[in-house]
């Protein structure tokens, strides 16, 4: 049985003169995570966008949960999460109401929202800040929080772009269990991070420079194609190949 979700041939994005994403070509297994690496400007959140069905490409193919990113973008959004550390919750709603609203978004009826709500405010221990603003919490709730509500409708696949950008490191290691669980019912993550340890989480890691995939692999073999004793090594080797700086 084939187990690819996502898929990418010659994928490229071009604004005028200027290349962002240059003929990259990789897959993604289901339940694995992928993480996407790159310095800033590499191009890695063009190619995520596209991924997304969010920004059409110039040339190239992609599908994500078995549908054309190109011809059938708004298919690809429904059967995908997303969580950016920009952008992932509204500040100015109560805890519950940013549930409601997003299974909303996804689709969902509101019986299967308001069982599946309590079920999550539970499971993350939040069932006494229902009620809370979402300002109002701590930075590693809220990227908990948000984490919840990007697989709230059970997407095949689910994107997270920085997610834990900002939050400290026992934060961080309590994402990844939740990472992890996600893993465990068979949902797909692909993640971008600048922490080099997170990476050393993934089954496999893509480092783009310059809008190329440069290096594809396991963390383990990476360190070993390169003769490195970290990721972070790994990544500098990587890194010092670019020529340009930002997108």
């Amino acid at each position: 049985m084939n187990d690819i979700v996502i898929q990418a041939h010659e994928l490229t994005k071009k604004f005028g003169d200027f290349t962002a994403v240059d003929h990259i070509s990789f897959e993604v297994h289901k339940a694995e995570i992928f993480g996407f690496l790159g310095a800033n400007g590499a191009g890695k959140t063009t190619a995520m966008r596209m991924l997304c069905g969010l920004s059409h490409p110039t040339s190239g193919s992609g599908s994500v949960a078995g549908f054309d990113i190109a011809k059938d973008p708004e298919k690809v959004k429904a059967s995908i999460g997303y969580m950016s550390q920009k952008f992932s919750l509204y500040g100015d709603l109560k805890v519950w109401e940013n549930i409601r609203l997003f299974g909303g978004i996804y689709g969902m009826k509101t019986k299967a929202i308001a069982s599946k709500t309590d079920v999550i405010l539970n499971h993350l221990g939040l069932m006494s800040e229902k009620n809370t603003l979402v300002r109002d919490l701590p930075l590693g709730w809220k990227q908990k929080l948000a984490f919840s509500v990007s697989i709230f409708h059970s997407p095949q696949i689910v994107f997270l772009d920085e997610p834990t950008g900002g939050v400290d490191p026992a934060a961080r290691r309590q994402f990844w269990e939740m990472i992890y669980e996600a893993v465990d019912q068979g949902i797909t993550v692909f993640v971008t991070t600048h922490y080099m340890d997170e990476a050393e989480y993934c089954d496999r890691v893509s480092i783009m420079v310059d809008g190329r995939i440069e290096g594809l692999n396991t963390p383990a073999q990476l360190k070993q194609e390169t003769t490195s004793t970290s990721m972070d090594e790994v990544f500098q080797k990587f890194a010092r190949k670019a020529t340009r700086n930002q997108d």
